[in-house]
């Protein structure tokens, strides 16, 4: 079973979905003249407007669970996989993924927006809404939807509970099984509450975490100011095959600097749009403004802030493709998690262990719970408001969040490789025919905003048939 993952996983992350990604994010900046940036104050503003909702969650929860889906363990075990794979260059390749995936993020999100419908009173959306609406090909959208009830639901867990149970029994001798059994208890008491209490839960964990993450990683900086430079220049050299020790895998720096880009932030995946979609917003812009930020803060602040803490405190192993060590500065400690721990402790003596475990722990739950919501949307697309389907979801999703301390290491790694893989194939190849549509969202956006109006979204000017008064009623409430 193992070899056929693998063998399916080298196929879908082959070379082509590498460029793909690349050029997606390069095309949406392109034509939509580079709003990740010149939207930039603007996201802010909208983050914190303060709109409420009754049938969905607020924009700050659906940013506050995006983010929380978005930075789990591929911001700290991820970037480590990145580095031993790919060396310092791979860093530099998450980057650029990021500045350019932020584009592919609004489009993808805005579109969600844009086609959400309102399913058992709240709202529901993403990909599988916006192929089967926008592109007319319901087959394409149920495609999607197994895929995302796959990946995030029962592929994707399991890398979150490794690292946690393995943190956790590192940092406080807690047994695996029994920190697994834990963790499913804590994830089923709040996906049984629905979209809402993730929401809330998420609002509030998701930027604690973060802002404690970045503190610790701003302390080693200093702490190890006078190596910021070389590391800097290291991380651009190994980029493009000019430090000599890691010229020979810039190919491999690139290629998993885009995978544990996209797996982290999950630009152009479509699992942002899923959860975004279920935001109280008067125009899909604002949500896809919003989304496109929470590109930032995932990879490069959070994610950032990882690789700086290995990289300047040499915890870090690097190999080549033949298996072959090039650079050993953590020797025998497996990669992932471990190297985290040992970075923040060669700095702060004792602290690593426990600080990682616990930001680990929050990380990785925050991550489980937008996991679980986005696979019930495309079960809720499946099977409508078949309350058995859902039951049925929750027991798979408990069952495959335990599973994750009974895998191999490498193994849950490829296993959420893969479900990401699937989604961003599909996704990406809808979005890039739906990008007609995301232009006009953006441009009707904008002449509202120079008109001086608070901008409303007309579902007509997509031809969208709103039979359920989604946007009719929002207007409604604001007059």
């Amino acid at each position: 079973m193992s070899n056929i993952i693998t063998t399916i996983n080298n196929i879908v992350w082959s070379t082509p979905l590498i460029v793909l990604c690349l050029a997606a994010g390069a095309w949406f900046s392109i034509r939509l003249a580079f709003p990740q940036f010149r939207h930039f104050v603007t996201m802010i503003k909208l983050l914190f407007g303060g709109e409420k909702s009754t049938d969905g969650v607020t924009p700050f929860q659906a940013f506050a669970t995006t983010v929380g889906g978005r930075v789990g363990v591929g911001n700290i075990a991820g970037v480590a996989t990145a580095l031993y794979f790919g060396g310092p260059g791979a860093i530099f390749w998450m980057w650029v993924l990021a500045l350019l995936g932020a584009a592919s993020a609004f489009v993808e999100s805005a579109l969600g927006q844009a086609y959400k419908t309102r399913v058992g009173g709240e709202y529901v959306g993403g990909p599988a809404y916006f192929i089967e609406r926008g592109l007319g090909q319901r087959w394409y959208g149920v495609i999607f939807a197994f895929c995302t009830i796959l990946a995030p639901g029962i592929l994707m867990p399991g890398a979150q509970t490794y690292t946690i149970t393995s943190s956790m029994e590192s940092a406080f001798g807690i047994n695996q099984y029994v920190m697994a059994v834990i963790l499913c208890v804590a994830v089923g008491l709040v996906i049984f509450g629905g979209v809402k209490r993730i929401g809330r839960v998420a609002e509030i964990i998701a930027p604690v975490m973060s802002v404690a993450f970045i503190l610790v990683a701003l302390v080693i900086t200093v702490m190890n100011i006078t190596k910021v430079p070389s590391m800097i220049a290291l991380i651009f050299k190994s980029a493009f095959g000019a430090e000599s020790m890691f010229a020979g895998i810039i190919g491999s720096a690139i290629a998993w600097g885009v995978k544990r880009g996209v797996y982290s932030n999950e630009a152009g995946q479509g699992s942002g749009a899923i959860v975004s979609s279920a935001a109280e917003c008067s125009h899909p812009a604002k949500q896809g403004l919003i989304q496109a930020f929470s590109i930032y803060v995932d990879t490069i602040v959070v994610c950032t802030a990882t690789a700086f803490m290995l990289l300047l405190t040499g915890a870090y192993n690097v190999i080549d493709g033949a298996g072959a060590i090039i650079s050993e500065g953590i020797p025998g400690v497996e990669y992932g998690i471990l190297w985290a721990q040992e970075a923040v402790n060669r700095d702060l003596q004792g602290f690593g262990g426990m600080f990682i475990a616990v930001s680990v722990f929050l990380f990785a739950y925050t991550s489980l719970l937008s996991y679980y919501y986005q696979a019930e949307s495309n079960v809720t697309y499946i099977f409508k408001e078949n309350k058995t389907a859902k039951l049925v979801l929750r027991i798979i999703f408990i069952c495959a969040v335990f599973y994750g301390v009974l895998n191999t290491g490498s193994m849950i790694w490829t296993c959420g490789d893969l479900g990401v893989g699937l989604m961003a194939w599909l996704n990406i190849i809808a979005i890039l025919l739906l990008s007609k549509k995301a232009v006009i969202l953006l441009k009707d956006f904008e002449e509202q905003k120079k008109r001086g109006v608070d901008p409303m979204f007309d579902p007509a000017i997509l031809g969208i048939d709103d039979k359920e008064h989604i946007w009719d009623s929002y207007k409604a409430q604001k007059k």
